[in-house]
């Protein structure tokens, strides 16, 4: 089990964990039924913290902060010696948690989605954990809600009597959610991103060689060209360059912590 605490990488705070500390941790944050930001980052992720003050500010509040991505992972071995031998990616970390949540009896809820997508994930869940049981399902309006309407979901997620909250709704909204919603809902929130679609069979996932040698952005661009084209192509090479900058003392010294967001989103 390694847990190294929370490191600097381009001024965003990810902790150098693996899968069983990172399970460990949630799940007995779930047990107690104690609120706990989680989430597991990837390029894109951290690169939405550096070109965004505030939306830094909500990443480095985050109690966990998972090296989703090789590159992410491999970041904090260079810059700061932590030699993890994997990384703790979102779909893996759903999977082993929901394999410990039915182990100790933690059931869980799953909010993110269309309503098809969240049926295929539950019956993929029941079928591979017998003893997995799902509190509670709620499909994502894609829209921002009211005040009201903020607090009835905090209601229905707290009332379902779950120990964790798994979020699907894309990076960096559901980072976003976790972040407003972490006073509100009493479990841990887990932004596992695309691995609602994984799991239910409606996005493929690259083939393990690639995701070893840190290639999968690169199997997904082939995929989805039109949608993630702007994303990988201008994302990587710049988190490549800061790295860099970072390891010759030139950028991102210190953790920055940012600027604590003037506004309420509530995406739900």
């Amino acid at each position: 089990m390694i847990d190294l605490g929370k490191h600097n990488v381009l001024g965003i705070e990810v902790n150098a964990i693996d899968y069983d500390a990172a399970v460990g941790r949630v799940i007995a944050a779930g047990k107690q039924r104690k609120t706990m930001a989680v989430t597991a980052l990837a390029v894109h992720g951290v690169m939405t913290g550096v070109s965004d003050q505030e939306h830094r500010y909500r990443l480095n509040q985050f109690d966990l902060v998972c090296p989703d991505g090789q590159p992410v992972r491999w970041a904090l071995n260079w810059l700061h010696g932590c030699e993890l031998s994997d990384r703790v990616y979102g779909p893996n970390l759903t999977l082993h948690l929901c394999q410990a949540a039915a182990d100790s009896d933690v059931s869980v809820f799953l909010f993110g989605g269309t309503d098809e997508m969240l049926r295929e994930f539950s019956t993929t869940l029941g079928d591979r954990f017998p003893g997995l049981h799902i509190a509670g399902i709620r499909a994502s309006e894609f829209r921002t809600l009211s005040p009201s309407e903020c607090d009835a979901l905090a209601k229905q997620i707290n009332d379902s009597g779950a120990g964790i909250c798994f979020v699907g709704l894309g990076c960096p909204r559901q980072e976003v959610f976790a972040y407003e919603m972490r006073n509100k809902i009493e479990m841990p929130m887990v932004a596992v991103g695309a691995a609602f679609a994984f799991h239910a069979g409606m996005l493929s996932q690259a083939p393990n060689w690639m995701q070893r040698h840190g290639l999968e952005w690169l199997y997904r661009l082939v995929c989805e060209p039109r949608r993630l084209w702007k994303r990988y192509l201008t994302t990587n090479p710049a988190f490549l360059f800061r790295l860099g900058c970072q390891r010759l003392g030139l950028l991102h010294r210190q953790v920055d912590q940012g600027r604590q967001p003037k506004t309420t989103i509530r995406f739900g």
